[in-house]
């Protein structure tokens, strides 16, 4: 990589505190200084709102909330960029003003796996016997693990993931007992807890978040050195995914209660693939569309495509009846 000739600045980077984000951080930061060996990087970690909050994010206003003050502390001039996981992105709402995605890292695994405490023998879903308890924090897997096993009861779990592992292994005091846990196996690889995994859910068994397995580094759109930094980190690939399905997003007008999925890949030959669903809340009542890129292969008018075939099926009707 060739050096960027960036400015004699601090670049200060906004991030959520939790081991998860800054292990993130320091993968971003790691890559920056392959660019700009010398770089002053300045980690400013935000304990958001929606990180010390245990109730229902719904009455906080949404996930939203877990970018929206790094976004302000951005639009301020407080820091420079930010990283987001960009399944934490809202998609029913416009980009905040003055600011831009300026760059994507190549995706991780988008799946989520099947966690069980220390010492079980359940090695999938099918092994839980009727009645256990699985924990998640998103209404997308509740969806979609009541609809592949309605007899198991899903428990709603918030919290730090090494937390959320510690409370399934009875290390920490939960209300009751819980037999088996789902989570993104991406965020499990950027902890080193990925032994932890038992079994992985193919994309067709749990469709994943929207922006799910990737990382967005996002600046002020008139901050042009930092931008033609990060740029530089842009892996196109992904960034053309994650536009496919973010449109789809945006279209549908989905709120944080929503059990919505939605993952585009590239084919082999280069064709844009884009998968969408949405759910009721539990499960029972759901509508799913595939399209293919075809000739224009623009990520922008599949996203579109895939949305409009989710409104005739009725996801209007799914994401209305749900309360919010």
């Amino acid at each position: 990589m060739t050096t960027t000739d960036f400015p004699a600045r601090r670049l200060r980077i906004g991030t959520r505190s939790s081991p998860l984000a800054i292990a993130q951080v320091d993968l971003v930061s790691g890559l920056l200084r392959k660019i700009e060996p010398d770089l002053d990087i300045e980690v400013v970690p935000v304990t958001t709102e929606a990180d010390t909050w245990q109730g229902d994010l719904a009455q906080l206003g949404g996930k939203g909330l877990f970018v929206r003050e790094i976004d302000q502390m951005l639009q301020r001039g407080q820091v420079d960029m930010a990283v987001h996981c960009m399944k934490d992105v809202p998609g029913d709402v416009p980009m905040p003003r003055g600011l831009i995605f300026a760059a994507y890292l190549p995706r991780d695994d988008v799946r989520d796996v099947l966690v069980v405490p220390e010492g079980s023998d359940v090695q999938t879903l099918a092994d839980l016997p009727p009645g256990a308890s699985v924990a998640t924090s998103a209404v997308r897997r509740k969806a979609q693990i009541n609809r592949a096993r309605p007899d198991l009861h899903v428990v709603r779990i918030r919290g730090l993931v090494g937390t959320r592992i510690d409370k399934l292994d009875g290390r920490k005091p939960m209300d009751h007992k819980l037999d088996a846990m789902v989570l993104a196996r991406a965020g499990l690889e950027r902890l080193d807890l990925s032994h932890r995994a038992r079994q992985m859910f193919d994309v067709a068994e749990m469709l994943p978040a929207v922006g799910a397995g990737a990382l967005g580094l996002e600046c002020r759109k008139d901050d042009d050195p930092v931008a033609y930094l990060l740029r530089q980190l842009n892996h196109e690939r992904t960034m053309t995914e994650i536009t496919a399905e973010r449109v789809m997003l945006h279209g549908l007008r989905g709120h944080c209660n929503s059990p919505i999925a939605g993952h585009c890949i590239t084919e082999p030959d280069g064709q844009l693939s884009l998968r969408g669903m949405v759910f009721s809340r539990d499960g029972s009542k759901f509508v799913h569309a595939h399209f293919w890129g075809e000739s224009m292969n623009d990520p922008g008018v599949l996203g579109s495509r895939v949305c409009a075939e989710l409104l005739r099926q009725g996801a209007r009707d799914i994401i209305e009846g749900i309360p919010h």
